[in-house]
């Protein structure tokens, strides 16, 4: 099986902290990897290294064989990389509908000259991004709200949002931060059949989480990790019943 995404050697230092340190990793198509471990294990921060929030300092990350370290964020996001942030990051007074809009790889309105050239390729585009805004807004059981400012919805429905507009990508590798934080009830149950169903069309999906019982149930495996490194990897209940990886999660 050909990796999505390969971590080699990836190195991030602020002065004396440390929050990567040497960590390599592969993501393969089809499957799903839970990072957990303790806060300040640097599960946020590889996520931010890898979508290119700030730079590493060493090491290489390549998606499907192209190397993303030093490219810009909207570069690694027009390749095929997309992510959703724990503070979620919507347009508050947008409709649903519209805050998927923005979301894909390319949008040809943005470039003055084609807007002016060109203005029924861009309207053209813009409708073909509606059609595909309205499927993932189905696939994401949204379709009910698409008209709602993200404001007026539940904590839960947004956190679907977020996901929502992060398959407006297309992306091949997708990451996902914290998204089951606050989230319970039927958004609970969806999010977790989004996610195997997004797995199963072929993306390599990567998910931080606290809630282990989520990544128990939905991950193909796990990821420790713990002060920017990468200390154990298998099938979740493996290391969730280590007793020295339980010790450094919860503490004595």
């Amino acid at each position: 099986m050909t990796p999505v995404l390969e971590i080699d050697g990836l190195d991030k230092r602020f002065g004396g902290i440390v929050v990567a340190d040497g960590i390599d990793l592969t993501l393969n198509p089809g499957r799903v990897v839970g990072l957990i471990g303790p806060n300040g294990a640097g599960k946020t921060s590889l996520f931010n290294l890898i979508s290119g929030v700030f730079p590493s300092d060493a090491g290489t990350i390549r998606l499907d064989g192209q190397r993303l370290d030093g490219l810009a964020m909207h570069r690694r996001a027009s390749l095929g990389l997309a992510r959703t942030w724990q503070n979620l990051r919507l347009f508050p007074s947008l409709s649903v509908l519209d805050n998927l809009m923005v979301g894909p790889r390319r949008y040809l309105g943005d470039r003055f000259l084609r807007l002016a050239l060109d203005p029924a390729g861009v309207r053209s585009q813009e409708a073909g991004t509606r059609r595909r805004a309205e499927e993932v807004l189905e696939r994401t059981r949204l379709s009910g709200v698409a008209a709602t400012p993200a404001a007026d919805l539940t904590f839960g429905q947004q956190k679907l949002v977020g996901v929502a507009r992060a398959l407006m990508n297309d992306a091949r590798c997708l990451l996902l931060d914290e998204p089951m934080a606050g989230v319970e009830g039927q958004a609970y149950e969806i999010m977790q059949q989004v996610v195997r169903e997004v797995a199963e069309g072929g993306v390599a999906v990567c998910v931080v989480e606290h809630n282990v019982a989520f990544i128990r149930d939905l991950c193909d495996e796990g990821v420790f990790m713990f002060a920017g490194k990468v200390l154990a990897r298998g099938p979740v209940a493996d290391l969730i019943a280590d007793p020295r990886l339980t010790e450094l999660y919860f503490g004595t």
